[in-house]
């Protein structure tokens, strides 16, 4: 459902790119065209000013270096979309991920973690952290996170009563699909900027003029026929390697499918046959069982009416005997005559004196 419900948002994109007016920002150069230059910093500012409206604001802020150095040379190395620090002293991480990724939740945590690691100075330091706040935008469902929710804030928070412990660290999910609202049903500049984002590669005019100056000079920073050649080659470039991320994405979820069928049609039939097996010779003994008793009785009854007919036959003989007995006939001439041993006509005898 929810592959299917990036593929649709994509698919809109894509056929709206002709006829676009604005940069994509889900391209990794538009995104940081928009927020990650001086020119454009009041953009940023005023974004995040209504992301955590209520809680505090930001007055300036300084871009960093995006690219974080391990404390080692073993340590990995680490590359933000956008880094900076507000005129307060908080650091701010702000990251585009255009398609879903494994183990994203934990890429978020271990970025906001060493941003603060790397806050530790050698010699006398009491350990008093500066706040450091990741913001992700995604394009894509992570089913870790609420589902059917724009946004969630993780933080330091006892497990109980759900209080906040600590405010140095806070990650910020925005999950882009789950933003449903059309241009007349959002009520707030917070909303109004999703809404701009998640659509505005399919603009032919910026929306809410009107409302906020900031979506005037959004509008003059992301028209794609201000570019220079230069920029529009990046850009184009970005477009294509999106382009390209997402078709190699498609085409695992397929192969996964597919295999996924192949393999439990395998295991299903290699099951099957052995439960099978199982269950035919399960059901062989018992009707091989049944079939021996059945086939048993026939011959017990045959065999005893056989042996029936026989001690009948011999006891017919021997009343014979008798009478040859009774008429004088000789031994060899009964024995001729009955099948019956010497024996058996010599006992025969005794028993008529």
């Amino acid at each position: 459902m929810y592959f299917s419900q990036q593929n649709r948002i994509f698919a809109v994109n894509q056929n709206n790119r002709n006829m676009a007016q604005f940069i994509n920002p889900f391209s990794d150069w538009g995104f940081k065209h928009i927020f990650g230059r001086e020119i454009s910093k009041d953009l940023l500012i005023c974004f995040l000013n209504d992301l955590f409206a209520g809680e505090f604001v930001i007055k300036s802020l300084a871009f960093g270096n995006k690219e974080q150095i391990g404390l080692s040379k073993d340590s990995r190395e680490v590359i933000f979309d956008i880094y900076c620090t507000t005129d307060e002293g908080k650091e701010i991480i702000v990251e585009m991920q255009n398609r879903g990724q494994e183990h994203f939740i934990d890429r978020a945590l271990y970025y906001t973690s060493r941003v603060i690691v790397n806050q530790g100075i050698k010699g006398e330091w009491d350990y008093n952290i500066r706040p450091v706040y990741t913001i992700c935008f995604m394009n894509f469902v992570d089913p870790l996170l609420p589902l059917g929710k724009l946004r969630t804030d993780m933080i330091l928070a006892d497990k109980d009563n759900g209080k906040m412990v600590s405010d140095k660290i806070r990650m910020v999910y925005l999950m882009l699909p789950f933003f449903e609202k059309t241009e007349t049903e959002c009520e707030n500049d917070f909303e109004r900027w999703i809404f701009v984002l998640k659509n505005m590669n399919t603009f032919e005019r910026m929306p809410f003029l009107a409302k906020n100056a900031v979506f005037k000079k959004l509008a003059e920073i992301s028209d794609l026929r201000t570019l220079s050649k230069k920029d529009m080659d990046k850009y184009e470039d970005s477009i294509r390697i999106m382009r390209d991320a997402y078709a190699t994405y498609k085409y695992a979820i397929k192969t996964g499918l597919e295999d996924g069928r192949k393999q439990g049609l395998e295991e299903g039939m290699a099951q099957g046959m052995a439960q099978g097996m199982e269950k035919g010779m399960a059901q062989g003994m018992e009707k091989g069982m049944a079939q021996g008793m059945e086939k048993g009785m026939a011959q017990g009854m045959e065999k005893g009416m056989e042996k029936g007919k026989a001690e009948a036959e011999r006891q017919k003989n021997i009343e014979f005997a008798k009478l040859m007995l009774s008429d004088g006939d000789s031994t060899e001439k009964i024995q001729r005559y009955t099948g019956l041993t010497a024996e058996e006509i010599n006992e025969i005898a005794q028993s008529l004196h």
